[in-house]
């Protein structure tokens, strides 16, 4: 008869045994409302198709898509239907000196969109932009306690860490948010960075692409920044970093508000989720481009992402 010490140890080996060789659930299609658990080899690509109008076009099959990765042929799945796919948000909100006196302004804007654009699924983090990015609420799927955090936002004088914020917030978002969500950054400032002495404008981009990160700007200057070399140069860059898939706005009232909020909205709704697998990457952290393309229709405006960075290190 064999002892309860000595019973307890055999276990114990043999869960040590057995353990290592636990089978991973296989990778499967989102169902609306969940996330995408993937594997290492997977590469989602979210897919906005516009028509003439600029409209969202939401009737393509998976037979419609073509995508290539650095020139080939790549066989496609589809990972969720248009605009299914949950929301790893980012809202950045600027308090420099650059915007004190359109806080308020930033504030109820950013509070508004939030309540616009998020479901129950979606999850959201905040962060201030000034003198060095500053996380205000921790990742959340609660607007109210999001807007809370963003209404108690004090205007400073500090010079503003632009730059340095964006790069925060992809890493952030990478690191803290769930698997096979769509990671988005959404920013709400002039842009004018004056103190990220490290990190630039090809850093930020850089980091976007890296953690597969979508770019939407509110710019609250409104039509002065044409004025102003500067705060136009501050809007061309923020216009480059949303080329592959986001926008940039400017805006001057409240009024122009709603909007852009539904333009957003209904951009972030209609994006068809896509995805392939590689089976020849090589693990050199090296740049693979993408093309995606709707070869039926010609008149349609297609907008993805053009590239991911490969796994580095090894298998």
């Amino acid at each position: 008869m064999i002892s309860s010490r000595k019973l307890a140890l055999t276990l114990t080996v043999l869960a040590m045994w057995v353990l290592p060789f636990r089978c991973e659930p296989q990778d499967k299609p989102e169902q609306p409302g969940s996330v995408i658990r993937v594997s290492s080899n997977l590469v989602a690509v979210p897919v906005l198709v516009l028509d003439a109008t600029g409209r969202p076009v939401l009737d393509l099959s998976l037979a419609d898509f073509k995508l290539e990765k650095d020139g080939k042929s790549q066989k496609i799945v589809r990972l969720g239907e248009p605009g299914a796919t949950p929301i790893e948000m980012a809202l950045l909100v600027d308090v420099s000196g650059s915007v004190r006196e359109r806080l308020l302004f930033e504030q109820q804007a950013a509070a508004a969109f939030l309540r616009e654009v998020l479901r129950p699924a979606d999850a959201v983090t905040v962060f201030s932009i000034g003198l060095e990015p500053k996380l205000v609420q921790a990742r959340t799927s609660n607007v109210d306690a999001a807007a809370v955090a963003i209404m108690k936002l004090a205007p400073t004088r500090e010079a503003t860490s632009f730059f340095q914020s964006l790069v925060e917030a992809t890493s952030y978002l990478a690191r803290a948010g769930n698997p096979g969500a769509r990671r988005v950054l959404v920013v709400i400032s002039d842009g004018e960075d004056n103190h990220s002495e490290k990190i630039r404008f090809a850093d930020a981009q850089h980091a976007l692409m890296r953690d597969d990160c979508m770019f939407y700007s509110i710019n609250p200057g409104g039509t002065s920044i044409d004025l102003n070399v500067i705060a136009s140069r501050a809007q061309q860059q923020m216009a480059a970093l949303a080329s592959e898939i986001g926008g940039a706005f400017v805006v001057g009232s409240h009024e122009q508000l709603p909007a852009v909020f539904r333009r957003i909205a209904a951009e972030l709704r209609a994006q068809y989720m896509l995805g392939f697998y590689f089976t020849d990457e090589g693990r050199d952290g090296g740049f693979r481009q993408i093309a995606v393309q709707v070869p039926g229709r010609p008149e349609l405006r297609v907008r993805a992402r053009q590239g991911y960075y490969a796994p580095q290190g090894t298998w």
